[in-house]
């Protein structure tokens, strides 16, 4: 077994979700949620199948969005992972709805910021092992921090 660290790209402005699935049906109930979920989102979704063809299946509303997924899920090439890239919308309003998807195992991760993933490298294929998700911490917040959170969190709309 081989180690393997994957980067991926994450468009200017986007959120990524990274997960894992377990049906061809997937694609579709992953494109209703998010459609449903937010009006005005902006998103692709790539599939990447782990039995008969294992094609990356991908749906989207946005072309730039949706090759950006395929092109992450090429680089993964683990089945049964998916990748959501989306704008116009952020993870926190979709992630309940994603895991209550009868397909979806588990969530990786939800960012923007840089991702790479980790992968066990085999014979049979590629599966992930974890992610590393933005950077290491560098302290801890001050109370000029927790201000500045505080007024982001209300500048999206979070907070009163």
């Amino acid at each position: 077994m081989k180690l393997v660290v994957q980067k991926l790209e994450i468009p200017e402005g986007a959120n990524l979700i990274f997960g894992q699935a377990h049906f061809i049906k997937t694609v579709e109930d992953l494109y209703e949620i998010l459609i449903g979920s937010v009006p005005g989102i902006k998103f692709g979704l790539a599939f990447s199948e782990a039995s008969g063809d294992c094609l990356i299946r991908s749906v989207g509303n946005d072309p730039e969005l949706e090759a950006a997924a395929v092109q992450n899920a090429r680089e993964v090439a683990a089945g049964h992972t998916f990748t959501i890239l989306m704008r116009q919308g952020f993870p926190i309003n979709v992630l309940n709805a994603i895991k209550n998807c009868s397909e979806v195992c588990s969530i990786f991760c939800a960012t923007a910021n840089p991702l790479e993933v980790i992968l066990a490298q085999s014979e049979q294929g590629r599966g992930v092992l974890g992610v590393i998700d933005g950077f290491s911490p560098k302290g801890v917040e001050e109370e000029k921090d927790r201000v500045w959170r505080k007024d982001l969190l209300r500048k999206f709309g979070y907070k009163l």
